[in-house]
């Protein structure tokens, strides 16, 4: 019995907080995991940049709501999920993706929580648990299914090296040259077929 895992921002959709960034202008926002491998010094990172210019989660919801999946990643996901159960495991948070996932056909996904003031500024965010990505990974393992994951980034590692067929999905050169034994594809067809070999 298989599993999916896949990330979310840079497989199925564009990073937000990239998006983010071209909609306000504030280049620093562009900092992704991609770049920075410590996800809480990220996040906080990205919280003190909201603080100083005085930004919260509306105006971040707001380009949410103008961002669509990237081309090709609906089709898919339909029909990946015809050959197996699929979870999104991801790093964002439950306040940024409900507009995606409805577009996506409402996958599951796991995901973690922010901290919002009456306000509505972002004060913190609680993780769903620390490296949770490889936790759920190991967790479908140890109920009895065979995982196989892709993602893009630092943060996506652990899960792909934990799954039983771990893939590497529009990366980055760098992480690409520095896990040389991890497959990695560009286009949705070639990891579809990948999948499809492997359930056979």
């Amino acid at each position: 019995m298989f599993t999916t895992c896949l990330d979310l921002e840079g497989v199925l959709v564009p990073e937000i907080w990239i998006a983010f960034s071209e909609k306000t202008g504030i280049p620093e926002f562009k900092k992704t995991t991609r770049d920075e491998p410590d996800y809480n010094k990220l996040m906080n990172y990205r919280i003190d940049l909201l603080k100083k210019h005085n930004l919260g989660l509306k105006e971040i919801q707001d380009v949410i709501a103008q961002i669509k999946p990237l081309d090709g990643a609906k089709d898919f996901l339909d029909e990946l999920r015809t050959i197996t159960q699929v979870i999104i495991l991801s790093d964002t948070f439950t306040q940024f993706a409900l507009p995606l996932m409805k577009q996506l056909g409402m996958p599951t996904i796991f995901c973690n929580e922010l901290e919002v003031d009456a306000n509505g500024f972002i004060t913190g965010f609680k993780m769903r648990q620390e490296n949770g990505k490889f936790h759920a990974t190991k967790a479908l393992q140890s109920i009895g299914y065979k995982v196989i994951a892709s993602g893009d980034s630092f943060n996506d590692l652990a899960m792909i090296k934990q799954a039983d067929h771990g893939f590497l999905f529009r990366s980055t050169e760098k992480i690409i040259a520095d896990n040389p034994t991890v497959k990695a594809f560009t286009e949705y067809s070639e990891l579809l077929d990948e999948i499809k070999k492997i359930i056979k």
